[in-house]
Parts: C-alpha cells; sequence; structure tokens
C-alpha cells in the first residue's frame, strides 16, 4: 500500500515469517519516531530497514498473540530498551500456550479498548476485536485513514475462528461495531494478503457485507 506523498504517516510492509505475516513499519514523517506492528519473525531485517530511514523506533506493537505475529516481538524491543506494547490482556493464555503463542507467560504492556498511541504527530486509536483471539486489538489512523487489523479483517474474508479462542459471531461483531464507524474510505492492511478498504468489504465480504449483516440479522 502507498501513502500520499508529504502526508503524516511513513508505511513500509515487510512479510516475515514462513506465513508471510505483513509486519508494518509505520513512523511519523517530521520527527521519525517509528512503531513496528507484529514483528512476527525476522529481527535484524527489521532492524536494517529502520536504520536505513533514520528511524527511532518507539514502539513495538501487537494486534494479538499468535505465534507468526508475536514471535521475536521481545526481541526487537529489548534491542531498543523499550516494552512490547499490546494486545489485550485477554490474550495472555494465548501467548503462552506453546501451540499458538510464544510459549511462555509475558509481562507485557496491555491494551485497552479505545486506547490511543501517540507517535510524534500521529495517533492510532486502538479497538479491543475480539473473535480470532480473546484480545485481539486493531490499529487505525485517523490522520492517515489506515487501518492494521491483524487476523481479524481479510480482502473477502475473515480471520479464522476454529480454534479454542475462536468465536465467529463474536469476530463478525467486533467488524461491525469497532472497524466500520471509522469510515468507508480507511483502507486497512491485513495479517495475511492483499490491502482493501472497509467500504470495498461492505459491499463484497461474504461474511461481513451489509447485505450479509443483515440477512443474518446480526444486529438485532
Amino acid at each position: 500500500m502507498k501513502l500520499p506523498e508529504g502526508g503524516p504517516l511513513g508505511l513500509l510492509v515487510v512479510p516475515v515469517t514462513a506465513w508471510a505475516q505483513n509486519c508494518s513499519i509505520i513512523w511519523c514523517t517530521r520527527t521519525l519516531d517509528a512503531a513496528v506492528i507484529d514483528p512476527g519473525g525476522a529481527v535484524e531485517t527489521l532492524q536494517a530497514e529502520i536504520a536505513a530511514r533514520g528511524l527511532l523506533l518507539r514502539h513495538v506493537l501487537l494486534t494479538h498473540g499468535h505465534i507468526d505475529h508475536a514471535g521475536d516481538a521481545e526481541a526487537l524491543a529489548r534491542a531498543a530498551g523499550i516494552v512490547v506494547t499490546g494486545p489485550h490482556r485477554a490474550d495472555a493464555p494465548v501467548l503462552a500456550n506453546p501451540r499458538h503463542g510464544v510459549g511462555k507467560a509475558v509481562d507485557w504492556n496491555w491494551l485497552e479498548d479505545n486506547a490511543v498511541i501517540t507517535l510524534g504527530d500521529i495517533a492510532l486509536d486502538v479497538r479491543h476485536c475480539p473473535g480470532h483471539t480473546p484480545g485481539h486489538v486493531a490499529f487505525v489512523c485517523r490522520a492517515a485513514r489506515v487501518a492494521f487489523v491483524g487476523d481479524i479483517l481479510f480482502a473477502g474474508s475473515v480471520g479464522a475462528t476454529g480454534t479454542d479462542y475462536g468465536d465467529l459471531r463474536q469476530l463478525m461483531l467486533s467488524i461491525v461495531l469497532q472497524l466500520w464507524p471509522f469510515g468507508d474510505d480507511v483502507r486497512f492492511i491485513p495479517g495475511h494478503g492483499r490491502h482493501s478498504s472497509f467500504g470495498a468489504e461492505r459491499i463484497l465480504n461474504p461474511y461481513v457485507s451489509d447485505i450479509a449483516i443483515e440477512a443474518l440479522g446480526l444486529l438485532k
């Protein structure tokens, strides 16, 4: 995804891990304060990209606790002298589970719904979006009209809910109630695959389009 030149937010998406997870490096274009969202792995690659742009890593942010997103998050943060931030504390069991997360208990900076993370001149709104995992969160930059949604929402699909932690109805409600209010023009980077926009998914997504939600009576 390319953002307009001269805007407040810089963005680089780096595929990491065997699952080609979309790790996002974002920064304030004035101060060069930066954050890495869902590092997953490839710490040295991410550090090289940060150094090449003269960025100052201020935050390592997690949308949820699955290993392809959370793996190496602690190592990247520790090297920068900071603590991992996110996800919501409800994902603590996911992170501690060796089949799904990093396989140990962690004591990171947990996020709450409606929190705001500042990065130089920009702000990220935090929304708690359970369903794929209990503590999943999304980050939305209103100024740049872009969202980082992890494994909640994909172009033409939604996150998997087949594990012990998943709940499809809850996931769909999270998308409709927590993400759609930001506006149809908001583009999003999912955890895997191509980007899309909230407006496009409200028309085309077979799980959470307006027609699908109405047919299911999900909001009644």
